[in-house]
């Protein structure tokens, strides 16, 4: 490799005086050259700043690319309008590339032959997709996924394709697989690696996340090698190294960066061996009169190919201008967290363990599909770094911990077993004021303290503004949130915690909100009392609320659900979905029993006994469901609700009927409590059980709410759950007739439904209750608030609106019709595909175990 060597000396004081109203050209107008003008602007108005872009608009977000997918425009994206350079002096020049530089001269050329001169001059051209030399790679439906043109294309050209497929598994490859599936194609992920994401996550991390995307619909092939584009002048099929192939209409590749740097190297600048421009901590290339940032330059051989990087490099670069040397670039913490198509994945730290006498402790929770590692040094004192994937609401702090070398408990485990809020408040208090949290912008915890405290910020998006936190990747926005709230606590504000940017209400506000106004679709809340265009947090929050409150099917918000609440129905591995039929407190006649098997077995659904004392049917297209419940509700049956954030299942034992310890009939009062709530909608999903007796054979201790038999009447438990994070129950009262056990439920339900946040379960409502049982129990029974009457009055209201979801669809051609695999073709999914195992179907690309 050549060696870069820098001739120059520089004084300071000189180079200042010369810089004075000086012409600094920035080449390429992406979101670091963008950020340097922002910096450069904010500390000194003393130069005139010329910026040369080659696509047709101001500098975008490219972070949030696939959000054009998802109803975002090119003027969603963009980071400043064009009158934003105009109101500070800055000359945009877009569709304008740079073709040369005359270093002697100090000019650059352009591709319309114009020819302009600098004093100093920004390389901020940044990188261009990573297109593999394979045989047929020129033919039509072949994309890279880059720029917003490339966006235009992909669309365009999806129109008229059913199957598609993305060369690369690490993390732009899984962004371009979500923009496939949002443009309604069956997905493929093509990774020559042995796993997805091969650079932030291990085998073990990598399987899981493959888990996931595959219950999703995207077929994951690894270890797989591309030899050549087959077609015939387009796209037919790809044919693997293997000797394998697959039949796609067309191809997005996303197989790595590669930087910018033939104008750097045409020019004589030390670019290095592997591709990029040489720069020092200063961020100057081998000329002392030309800067490089951003992923097209190369720092201690490394690329970064991360925005927070490029931003730290524009700040160095910006800073040499106005003559502060405080701060240069010394390379940069890779550790990251992404939400890939709806999975969370995070990595920090030393990821892999590869620091001499690390010591790696794993959670697999293959169950729930989280995956959990930390690695701590070998005496138990330090967090060194980590992997989470499928939940990492923990990244921030963990990343934290390693950064500021915060001492471990004295059992590490516990990290990644959960921690109650007050641990989380206190590793927050226990950060130094020096601890960086938003990586992008270099904002460090004192800094947002002080524009708390001192300038009398109290709102997310006032920090956002006056620190630029939260406005790169947003990683940080959930800590940035914590600490806003922990100061304003600190200073004796009470904290109001909204749903989000676009509703400056609680839930609990908005729950009232809607019902005193009657309002009935989302777009009427966000018109009324919202502001924005909404986002996934109060999307599928406010669909919760509108159901809760008027127990109308789900199917009147189609457009803000995730796809099971869509579908009515549970996607499974392979993207077939299930049936879950309810069947209240387990009780069966023969007749329906045989009534599933015949549905089951002319679909050719595998058929399972859930946990919950129900059957399960697996494998059915999505073209099918409307059919098969369409033939379970003439035989007695409904839906139930398996798929939403609803009454699941009431669990029952024999009780008095048949065992000869029942001192109630546990199953009859199971199935009318079932029967009752049945389609009720809360801020997450609800279990119950009844037991015949002490002995508790339905488990309703581990329920959000349990009644046990006892020789009086019933104990009435509630607040406990099962999962990754087990907690028992906590009685309520005792010794209760049965019509008062229900009305307790009624207000018990009601007062969850209407006072706890989104996605939050009885359980974690409870622990973060200030009174916790003691409190509830005074309004619950004893009706210490004077609302008990209207919490029964409510609930009767909603059971009075009940309707079956499944049936709304069948009756309807309209619904109906919503039912098909492409929204542009009513043929089926040709690429399911199954195996035989113990005499019933599984998805094809299910991994045996020895077990089996």
């Amino acid at each position: 490799m050549k060696k870069c060597t820098y001739n120059y000396v520089i004084n300071l004081d000189s180079l200042l005086k010369s810089f004075a109203m000086q012409r600094v050209i920035v080449v390429g107008n992406g979101m670091v050259g963008y950020k340097f003008c922002e910096k450069l602007i904010a500390r000194s108005r003393e130069y005139e700043i010329i910026v040369y872009g080659e696509e047709p608009r101001p500098a975008y977000d490219r972070v949030h690319l696939s959000s054009f997918f998802s109803g975002s425009n090119a003027d969603d994206l963009l980071l400043a309008s064009r009158a934003w350079y105009v109101e500070n002096n800055i000359e945009l020049y877009t569709s304008e590339l740079v073709t040369s530089i005359n270093r002697e001269e100090k000019t650059v050329t352009t591709h319309l032959g114009k020819t302009d001169h600098y004093d100093c001059l920004v390389l901020a051209t940044g990188s261009s997709a990573f297109v593999p030399p394979i045989e047929g790679v020129e033919r039509n439906g072949v994309f890279v996924y880059r720029t917003i043109e490339d966006l235009h294309q992909i669309t365009e050209y999806s129109k008229g394709a059913k199957v598609a497929a993305v060369m690369g598994g690490g993390l732009l490859g899984l962004e371009a697989a979500k923009a496939l599936m949002d443009l309604g194609l069956k997905t493929h992920v093509i990774e020559f690696s042995p796993r997805l994401m091969p650079r932030q996550i291990d085998e073990d991390g990598s399987q899981v996340l493959a888990h996931k995307l595959t219950q999703l619909g995207i077929s994951i092939h690894t270890n797989k090698g591309t030899r050549k584009v087959e077609g015939n002048g387009k796209l037919e099929k790809l044919e693997f190294t293997d000797g394998t192939s697959l039949s796609i209409d067309m191809l997005v590749i996303s197989a790595g960066i590669r930087p910018r740097d033939e104008l750097a190297k045409a020019s004589g600048l030390c670019v290095h061996a592997r591709g990029g421009i040489v720069i020092d901590e200063n961020t100057r290339t081998s000329d002392p009169a030309i800067y490089a940032i951003g992923e097209a330059a190369v720092y201690n051989n490394t690329v970064f190919g991360l925005v927070a990087p490029g931003y730290e490099m524009a700040e160095v670069a910006a800073r040499q201008f106005t003559g502060d040397s405080s701060k240069t670039f010394n390379g940069f913490d890779m550790s990251t967290k992404l939400k890939l198509i709806g999975v969370d994945v995070a990595s920090f730290g030393d990821a892999f363990g590869d620091a001499l006498g690390s010591v790696p402790i794993i959670i697999h929770d293959r169950r729930n599909g989280i995956y959990k590692r930390i690695n701590i040094s070998e005496d138990g004192k330090l967090l060194l770094g980590g992997i989470l994937i499928g939940d990492a609401s923990q990244y921030n702090l963990f990343h934290q911990m390693v950064v500021n070398r915060i001492p471990l408990p004295a059992q590490p485990e516990s990290l990644i077993f959960g921690r109650g809020e007050a641990d989380e408040g206190a590793g927050l208090k226990s950060l130094p004021e020096t601890a960086q949290i938003c990586a992008c912008e270099n904002i460090s915890k004192g800094d947002l303290v002080f524009h708390i405290s001192e300038k009398n910020v109290t709102t997310l998006d006032g920090l956002k503004e006056n620190t630029k936190a939260c406005t790169g990747c947003g990683g940080c926005t959930p800590m940035v949130n914590d600490i806003l709230k922990l100061t304003l606590e600190s200073l004796g504000h009470t904290v109001k915690k909204t749903l989000c940017e676009h509703f400056e209400y609680t839930r609990q506000e908005l729950f009232d909100l809607i019902k005193v106004k009657k309002i009935k679709t989302y777009d009427s809340l966000l018109n009324v009392q919202g502001k924005g265009d909404g986002c996934e947090v109060c999307k599928p929050a406010v669909a919760s609320l509108l159901a809760s409150i008027w127990n109308e099917p789900i199917t009147h918000q189609p457009t803000i659900q995730d796809t099971n609440d869509r579908y009515l129905a549970n996607i499974q591995k392979g993207g077939t979905y299930s049936v879950v039929p309810r069947i209240a407190g387990g009780e069966i006649t023969p007749e329906k029993l045989m009534a599933i098997g015949r549905i089951a077995s002319k679909y050719n659904l595998y058929t399972k006994i859930t946990g919950g004392q129900r059957i399960d049917m697996f494998g059915a297209r999505v073209d099918q469901l409307p059919e098969i419940w369409e033939e379970l509700i003439n035989e007695g049956f409904e839906s139930g609700h398996a798929y939403g954030k609803a009454l699941r299942t009431i669990k029952s034992c024999v009780g008095s009927t048949w065992c000869r310890y029942g001192v109630q009939d546990s199953v009859s009062y199971a199935i009318f409590i079932e029967n009752r709530y049945k389609g009720l909608r809360a801020p997450h999903k609800l279990k119950g059980a009844v037991s015949g007796c002490i002995r508790e054979c339905a488990e309703a201790q581990s329920k959000d709410f349990g009644i046990i038999a006892t020789e009086k009447g019933w104990n009435l438990y509630v607040c406990g759950n099962g999962g990754s994070r087990p907690q028992h129950a906590r009685l309520l009262v005792n010794d209760v007739d049965t019509e008062t056990c229900t009305r307790l439920i009624d207000r018990f339900l009601m007062f969850y439904i209407q006072t706890a946040d989104p996605l939050t379960r009885t359980a974690t409502w409870l622990n973060k209750m200030e009174g916790g049982l003691e409190y509830l129990r005074e309004v619950i029974v004893n009706d210490s608030l004077g609302i008990g009457d209207q919490l029964e009055k409510n609930m009767t209201e909603l059971i009075a609106h009940y309707e079956c979801e499944w049936k709304k669809v069948v009756e309807s051609k309209e619904l109906r019709s919503q039912f098909s695999h492409f929204i542009n073709s009513d043929e089926t999914d040709s690429t399911l595909s199954f195996v035989e195992m113990r005499g019933q179907k599984y998805p094809a690309n299910w991994k045996s175990s020895p077990q089996q």
